[in-house]
């Protein structure tokens, strides 16, 4: 008979997301005239820019004509789109990155995972908490961690605890580490990380021979010219770093799809008989077995974001979201609640009153405001007693959903 992978079985029962999904379609079969409002899920809501969706109509076009159809793209990804990226997401802001060291890919979520595949089961690995979920998850699938135990923490990784006395900034551990998981600005707490926090990982990294995974998808909400978009910004960082940043937020593709990953040539790490071996060739290889690329009309779009109309449309989209997280901090801290985030970064991380645990707030929300969020908790041991609330929503479904809180706090929150 067939088996299975087991470390599956390792998983808790269920993902973050899916069990607010499970709660909310309770509460809404249960309450049929509750006009619920989501802001858990950091789904964007606004319609993609102009440049970009012209851009894909004019690919649709090319692909109707035999003289500038395309088929099969390059796996890592079409260099016009690449060429582009190099200059002016990294070269413009000092970071050393050639195309050729970019990699196209249908999301910075698959690929924060997918990474995996080039590394070795020995690694220990280091995990923030709270954390994004993805990042914990794949190594459990991936067979690198143990169980978990009652507070949910996998054995063999080692958890970086962010908090409030730290500014949600992880401390450089005092261990050894080989692979470690770094977002800012962060998801799920809002935090940003300046040039001089990251270079002590950096530093960190190059002592210990370690690898760091920047995942940086959020970079474009960064508004304070201080603060660093890249590790690559952070001497030495192509020596230790590899970096992933997606299209979704920032020009709303999360439904089309488009993300990139960066893997320096100067990046190696050991193999077995104790050589060095360059991670971009095992990146490369990985990708052109396993991805057929990102189609040519969403790289169409995704190119269409450096142009001057493109440029102007993103910063207007991020703009946008922004404001939106700036009235949920300002809204939510005149009802009394401690609220962190929310500025150089799309996330609200919310300090939950009166003893709550993270799921009781999230179910008092939905209950009593037919408000969504998502509660710290699923985002690990350390971020119970915190809940997430998410800026990309509509204006109008903010503002209501703040009025509801503000309107009902006192009475329901005391």
């Amino acid at each position: 008979m067939a088996t299975i992978n087991d470390n599956y079985l390792k998983l808790k029962a269920g993902y973050l997301f899916p069990e607010i999904a499970r709660r909310v379609n309770a509460f809404a079969q249960a309450n049929p005239d509750a006009q619920i409002i989501r802001l858990g899920i950091g789904d964007v809501t606004e319609p993609l820019p102009d440049a970009c969706r012209h851009a894909m109509i004019q690919a649709v076009h090319d692909l109707g004509d035999r003289t500038t159809f395309k088929g099969y793209g390059p796996e890592q990804g079409y260099v016009w789109l690449r060429e582009k990226i190099a200059v002016h997401d990294f070269q413009a802001r000092g970071a050393a990155i050639e195309a050729d060291e970019i990699f196209i890919s249908d999301g910075s979520k698959c690929d924060t995972g997918n990474i995996l595949d080039i590394f070795g089961r020995n690694n220990i690995i280091a995990v923030t908490d709270p954390v994004y979920p993805v990042y914990v998850d794949t190594n459990v699938m991936a067979g690198n961690t143990g169980e978990a135990n009652d507070k949910g923490e996998y054995g063999g990784l080692v958890y970086l605890p962010v908090t409030a006395e730290n500014n949600f900034t992880a401390e450089i551990p005092q261990q050894k580490v080989d692979l470690i998981y770094l977002c800012f600005p962060n998801n799920p707490t809002g935090a940003t990380a300046t040039k001089e926090h990251l270079k002590d990982w950096v530093n960190y990294a190059r002592s210990q021979g370690s690898i760091i995974f920047f995942d940086a998808a959020y970079e474009a909400f960064i508004t304070d010219p201080e603060l660093p978009h890249s590790i690559y910004e952070i001497e030495g960082a192509r020596e230790c770093a590899i970096e992933f940043r997606s299209f979704s937020k920032n020009a709303g593709f999360t439904g089309t799809r488009c993300a990139l990953t960066v893997v320096p040539k100067t990046l190696t790490a050991k193999a077995a008989d104790g050589s060095n071996i360059e991670l971009w060739k095992l990146w490369n290889r990985r990708q052109s077995t396993k991805f057929n690329g990102v189609s040519y009309i969403v790289q169409r779009g995704a190119e269409a974001v450096y142009s001057e109309e493109g440029q102007a449309q993103i910063k207007a989209l991020v703009s946008f979201y922004l404001e939106n997280a700036q009235i949920i901090r300002q809204q939510l801290t005149s009802a009394g609640l401690k609220v962190y985030g929310g500025v150089n970064a799309p996330y609200v991380w919310v300090k939950t009153p009166a003893g709550l645990t993270s799921w009781e707030f999230f179910d008092k929300l939905l209950q009593t405001v037919n408000v969504v969020g998502t509660p710290g908790s699923g985002f690990g041991a350390a971020g119970e007693g915190y809940f997430r609330i998410s800026a990309f929503n509509s204006r109008e479904n903010v503002e209501v959903a703040m009025q509801r809180i503000t309107e009902k706090f006192s009475i329901n929150f005391p």
